[in-house]
C-alpha cells in the first residue's frame, strides 16, 4: 500500500514539461492556510468529541444513573464526518491509499504520466460517486427524519457529498503540478462523466470498457477507495441502464446509504479511538521507553535483541492497528539496535520488516473490532480472546528464530542489570498499563467497548501530554490528532465504498456460488482451510487489510458454517492469513514499504524476509490446523448472553411466528419501540391446556 508523494502548495514544482508553477501572493494563496488550519482544527475537536462524550455518558450513567439524551447517535455521526472529512484532508496531502507501487518505481516523466492518468480517472469516479450521494441526501431530505433534538438527520448525511466534492477537487489538483496540465486533465474527467450520463450505446456492453478503465488507472496509481467504489458503481450502472434512469439513480444513491450504514455503526467510534490511543503512544516517547525496559529485562538473552523487536512492535500494532504504521515509525530506532548486536544486515531487516505484522491478532487491534462488526456472529470480547494464544504462537514463534538467528550471526548479548531493569521498569510503568486499561474496561463489565476506547485514548493522551511532557498540548497534540484523523479519514472513506462493492457481489449471488463450489469440489473442511489459506494469503497481498475484511468476510461467513468452521476461529485464520500476504514476494505492501524506509533494493527486501516468511507459515498452519488455539479462551470466559429466569413460567419455543413492525436504536437512551406481535399462545408458547 502507498501514499501518493505530496508537493507543498507554497513551493514552485515541475509539472510534466519541467515548467515551474510557482503559486503567487495572491488572495487564494493566502485563504489556503486558512482554509487548511480550520479543517485541522476541526478534526481535532471531532476526535475531542469522540473522546469526551463517552466518558461522560459513562460517567453520568454510573454517578447519577442518567446519560446525555442522544449522545451515542451523535457519537456515531461524528465518526461520519471525521471520515468524510479525513478522507478529504489526506486528498489534500495527497496520502490516500494506493493498492499500486507503480508510482513509487517510476521516475520522471514516466511517474507523471502514469499519476496524471490515474488521478483523472479517480477524479471522474469520484464525481459518479458524488453524484449518487448527493441523490441519496436528497431522498432523505424528503423523509424529514429527525436525528437528534430538532436536529434533522439529512444535515448530518450531507457531508458525504460533501466530503466526495473536496477529495474530487483535491485528486483533481494532484493531477499534475503545473496548471496548464491540471487543466488538461479536466477534457478526461468531463468525456468520463458525460460517458456516465449519457453512455453512448447499450450500456451493459460498455461495462467491461469501464471496468479496463478502472483497472489501468489502479495500475497507475488511483486510491483503493476509487477501485473499489468505482467497481461498485460501475457495476450496477450496467445492471440498471445507466445513471440517470430512475432505477440506476436509486441504486447509486444506494451506494452513498451503505457508506452512511458502516460509517454509523455503534462500534466503528473504537477504531478511531483506538487508533488515537496508539498515535499518542507512537508520537511521543514510549517507543524508546518501551525498547529499554525489554532490552534491560531480556537483553542478556541470546537473541534478546530479536525477542525485544517482538515485543515492542506487537505492541505498537496492537494499538495503531496497521503493521506498516509500526515498520515506518519503529523501523528507525529498531533496526539500528540490532545492528549494535550484531545481527547481519540481512537478518535485521528481515526480523523488523516482518515483526511489524505481530501484533493484529491482540486486543484491542482494530482489525479484530472490524473483523466482528463485519461477521456479525462474533463479539469482540469472543475475537479479542480467540487472538490471545495464536498471537503468542506467532510471537514466540519469531522470538525462536531470533535466537536461532543470533546463533548463526554471533550477535552479542548484554549483562543483566537489575538496577537497569528497575528503572526502566519505573520509567515505562504508565505505558505498560494501557493494556490493562484496554482490557480492564472491555472484560471488566463498566463499560462499553466504545466508551472502553475513549477511556483508552484518554490515558494515553494525559500521560504522553502531562505525566511525561512528550507532547506539547497547543503544538504536538493537535498535530498528532489531525495525522490520526487523516489515517482514519482514508481508511472509513475505504470501508464506505467497500461495502457497496459487497452488495453487489450479494445482488448477484457470489456468496452462494462460492459455497456451492465449494461444497462441490472440497471433501472435507480441513481442504477447505487448506484453500482458505492459500486464497487469504493472495487477498492480503493484492488488497488492504480493512478492504479486504468489508468485501471478503461476508463470503467466506456462509463458507464457514457450512464446514463446521467456529466463528471466532475463522476470525483468527484469517488474520492471521492477511498478515502473512503482506510480507509474500512479491507485491506483499509491507515489503514495498520496508524498501521505502531503509532505502533498500525490493529485491534486497524479498530475500531478508524468507527466513522469517518460513516460521510464520508453519505458525499459521498451527493456528488453522488446531482449532483449541483460538477458541479455548472465548468458549471459557466470553461473556455469554443471559437468559431470563421466570418464575414457574414455561420456555418459549425461538420459532414464534412473529409478524413484527421493529423501528429503534438500541444504542439511544430514548428509543422508541413500535411493536405489532401476532401470537398463538395456546400453539407458540406452548402453554398447558386447562
Amino acid at each position: 500500500m502507498s501514499e501518493q508523494e505530496k508537493p507543498e502548495l507554497s513551493e514552485g514544482v515541475e509539472g510534466p514539461e519541467g515548467t515551474p508553477d510557482a503559486v503567487a501572493a495572491s488572495p487564494l494563496s493566502r485563504f489556503i492556510p486558512i482554509a487548511k488550519s480550520a479543517e485541522n482544527s476541526l478534526i481535532v475537536l471531532l476526535l475531542a468529541a469522540l473522546m469526551l462524550l463517552p466518558l461522560a455518558e459513562a460517567a453520568l450513567r454510573k454517578f447519577f444513573s442518567a446519560g446525555i439524551p442522544g449522545a451515542p447517535i451523535l457519537v456515531q455521526h461524528f465518526v461520519l464526518i471525521l471520515g468524510m472529512l479525513g478522507g478529504a484532508i489526506a486528498a489534500r496531502e495527497n496520502r490516500l491509499l494506493s493498492m499500486s507501487a507503480l508510482p513509487a518505481v517510476l521516475q520522471g516523466r514516466a511517474k507523471q504520466i502514469s499519476l496524471w492518468v490515474g488521478l483523472s480517472v479517480a477524479a471522474a469516479i469520484t464525481l459518479f460517486l458524488l453524484q449518487g450521494s448527493l441523490s441519496f441526501v436528497s431522498q432523505e431530505k424528503s423523509f424529514g427524519d429527525v436525528l437528534v433534538g430538532k436536529l434533522p438527520t439529512w444535515v448530518m448525511e450531507a457531508f458525504i457529498p460533501l466530503g466526495f466534492a473536496l477529495v474530487a477537487v483535491r485528486i483533481w489538483y494532484h493531477t499534475a503540478q503545473t496548471w496548464q496540465w491540471r487543466l488538461a486533465a479536466l477534457v478526461p474527467i468531463a468525456l468520463l462523466f458525460w460517458f456516465w450520463s449519457r453512455p453512448p450505446g447499450e450500456v451493459e456492453s460498455l461495462v467491461w470498457w469501464g471496468l479496463g478503465i478502472l483497472f489501468i488507472a489502479t495500475i497507475m496509481g488511483a486510491p483503493v477507495f476509487v477501485t473499489l467504489g468505482g467497481a461498485a458503481a460501475i457495476l450496477f450502472w450496467g445492471e440498471n441502464g445507466g445513471a440517470m434512469t430512475e432505477e440506476g439513480i436509486s441504486t447509486i444513491a444506494s451506494l452513498s446509504l451503505d457508506h452512511y450504514s458502516l460509517n454509523t455503526n455503534p462500534t466503528l467510534p473504537t477504531v478511531p479511538l483506538f487508533t488515537l490511543a496508539g498515535y499518542f503512544l507512537a508520537e511521543g516517547g514510549a517507543s524508546k521507553r518501551l525498547v529499554r525496559v525489554f532490552q534491560s529485562l531480556i537483553g542478556w538473552l541470546r537473541g534478546g535483541s530479536a525477542i525485544m523487536t517482538c515485543f515492542v512492535c506487537a505492541f505498537f500494532t496492537t494499538f495503531t492497528g496497521a503493521s506498516g504504521v509500526t515498520i515506518l515509525a519503529l523501523g528507525g530506532l529498531l533496526l539500528p539496535v540490532l545492528l549494535s548486536s550484531k545481527f547481519s544486515e540481512r537478518h535485521a531487516l528481515g526480523y523488523v520488516t516482518s515483526a511489524g505484522a505481530l501484533g493484529s491478532l491482540f486486543p484491542p487491534c482494530l482489525t479484530l473490532i472490524l473483523y466482528s462488526i463485519r461477521a456479525e456472529n462474533v463479539t469482540i470480547q469472543e475475537i479479542f480472546l480467540g487472538g490471545l494464544i495464536p498471537g503468542l504462537i506467532l510471537v514466540g514463534a519469531m522470538a525462536a528464530l531470533g535466537i536461532y538467528l543470533a546463533k548463526a550471526d554471533h550477535s552479542q548479548t548484554t549483562p543483566f542489570d537489575g538496577n537497569e531493569a528497575r528503572a526502566a521498569i519505573w520509567e515505562a510503568k504508565w505505558e505498560l498499563l494501557l493494556p490493562v486499561v484496554a482490557l480492564g474496561g472491555l472484560f471488566g463489565g463498566f463499560a462499553t467497548p466504545v466508551e472502553t476506547a475513549a477511556m483508552t485514548a484518554f490515558y494515553a493522551f494525559v500521560i504522553e501530554t502531562f505525566v511525561y511532557r512528550d507532547l506539547k498540548l497547543k503544538s504536538d497534540v493537535p498535530r498528532v490528532m489531525t495525522e490520526c484523523g487523516l489515517v482514519v479519514g482514508g481508511v472509513l472513506l475505504i470501508l464506505g465504498v467497500a461495502l457497496g462493492f459487497t452488495n453487489y457481489l450479494v445482488d448477484v449471488q457470489v456468496a452462494d456460488k462460492a459455497l456451492g463450489w465449494a461444497q462441490e469440489n472440497l471433501n472435507n473442511k480441513y481442504a477447505f482451510l487448506l484453500a482458505l489459506n492459500g486464497f487469504l494469503i493472495v487477498v492480503g497481498c493484492i488488497m488492504d487489510v480493512y478492504s479486504a475484511i468489508i468485501i471478503v468476510v461476508p463470503l467466506l461467513v456462509p463458507m464457514g458454517e457450512a464446514f463446521g468452521i467456529h466463528p471466532v476461529h475463522l476470525g483468527v485464520i484469517f488474520l492471521a492469513n492477511l498478515e502473512l500476504g503482506y510480507l509474500t514476494p512479491p507485491v506483499g505492501m509491507n515489503l514495498f514499504l520496508a524498501s521505502y524506509r531503509f532505502g533498500k533494493p525490493l529485491t534486497e527486501v524479498y530475500r531478508s524476509v524468507l527466513p522469517m516468511l518460513a516460521i510464520r507459515i508453519l505458525g499459521v498452519l498451527l493456528i488453522t490446523y488446531i482449532p483449541f488455539l483460538s477458541t479455548s479462551l472465548p468458549d471459557k470466559f466470553a461473556p455469554k448472553p443471559i437468559a431470563e429466569e421466570t418464575d414457574g413460567m414455561p420456555e418459549l419455543d425461538l420459532d414464534l411466528g412473529l409478524d413484527m413492525d421493529l423501528d429503534m436504536n438500541l444504542d439511544d437512551p430514548e428509543m422508541e419501540l413500535d411493536l405489532d406481535i401476532e401470537i398463538d399462545l395456546e400453539k407458540d408458547l406452548k402453554l398447558p391446556k386447562e
